[in-house]
């Protein structure tokens, strides 16, 4: 058996399209920011990366021990010119979850959104909780 390698221009230049920047931003609306999950001795801290969002389109709770982060934002962009008139609306929403330990504390959760970067602080216990908890973001 051997190997060829066969070269089809035109399925090239289709995949090329399917890669390219336009398309992507034409038809995504899903989008995955970026997390840092650090373990301390007394605590967890979760820093997520989402700028030009605000703490009201976040959503954070906590249930069974799976932290679920979700947010939605819309962004509109109008260019005027003499001649016409372009707006173009695109909504970006994303859903992280996380499967925390049994020993946080649900009571001494803490969210501050600043400078484009949601953190939660979630504190250790040494009981088990189990319980559902949202978390307001400051």
């Amino acid at each position: 058996m051997s190997l060829i390698k066969r070269d089809f221009p035109m399925l090239n230049n289709l995949t090329d399209f399917f890669d390219d920047d336009w398309l992507q931003t034409r038809f995504a609306n899903d989008w995955t920011p970026a997390i840092n999950v650090i373990e301390n001795e007394n605590n967890f801290e979760v820093e997520m990366a989402a700028p030009g969002m605000r703490k009201e389109d976040f959503h954070v709770t906590l249930e069974n021990g799976i932290l679920t982060i979700s947010g939605t934002t819309e962004i509109e962009n109008e260019e005027n010119t003499r001649r016409y008139t372009r707006r173009e609306f695109t909504t970006r929403s994303f859903t992280r979850s996380f499967t925390l330990p049994k020993n946080i504390d649900m009571d001494e959760m803490k969210a501050k959104y600043d400078d484009g970067i949601l953190r939660l602080t979630i504190a250790k216990t040494e009981k088990e909780t189990p319980d559902v908890k949202e978390v307001l973001i400051d």
